[in-house]
């Protein structure tokens, strides 16, 4: 049995939620996080708990390695990654959606199921769903930074996207074609940890379960 077990926290807008949560739920002393130091892990003696924040796309990789026992991420990360991971409770916040988005006119090219070129930091995503779902052959362009320029400079035909308010869409002349699917924060654990430390992983489940039911 471990001492403590560790959980990975997403950087950004999902940390603040994610620690909320975790206090609420009684699995993380209050204020454990101190937003000016320079450690890189933070420990609860309470609850035997270790804490660390990495970027999004890192998390998996953590949980998976067994770097981490338990991860927080939103769900974008889980399906573009792929890792050998337990997804075990959709937290519900961060909610948002993966959408294809383009000109109104791309609405064509994609009932017209022709060839378009999709711009996108979720090339795994857009894959699965082109190719699985709606059968059509697509040429994936990756980008690292605004996707939104792909069509207004004529890169690619259409985006794939994380929406939240469609706000960036509007001002730039584009608007949601399809959505993929929603996406929410989740709480991912690594295998083995789920079998060696059964009893306090479902422990910690459990109560993050009737905190997030009952926030609802």
């Amino acid at each position: 049995m471990k001492e403590y077990l560790t959980v990975a926290l997403t950087k950004g807008r999902l940390v603040s939620d994610a620690l909320s949560l975790l206090e609420k739920a009684g699995c993380a002393e209050k204020g454990i996080f101190d937003r000016n130091s320079r450690k890189l892990i933070f420990t609860d003696e309470t609850h035997k708990m270790r804490f660390f924040l990495s970027k999004a796309q890192d998390v998996p990789t953590y949980v998976e390695a067994g770097a981490a026992d338990l991860g927080v991420v939103g769900a974008d990360t889980v399906l573009e990654e792929k890792r050998r991971v337990y997804e075990v409770l959709d937290l519900r916040f961060g909610a948002c959606r993966m959408c294809v988005c383009g000109a109104p006119s791309a609405k064509k090219l994609l009932d017209a199921r022709s060839i378009v070129r999709v711009a996108t930091k979720y090339p795994a995503i857009a894959r699965e769903y082109f190719y699985n779902e709606r059968q059509q052959t697509v040429d994936i362009i990756k980008l690292n930074g605004s996707v939104e320029l792909g069509p207004m400079v004529s890169l690619s035909d259409v985006i794939v996207d994380i929406v939240e308010t469609g706000t960036t869409l509007k001002e730039n002349g584009l608007e949601v074609l399809a959505e993929i699917c929603p996406l929410s924060a989740r709480l991912i654990v690594n295998q083995v940890s789920m079998q060696m430390e059964t009893e306090r992983i479902r422990s910690l489940i459990g109560r993050l379960k009737e905190q997030v039911e009952a926030d609802d």
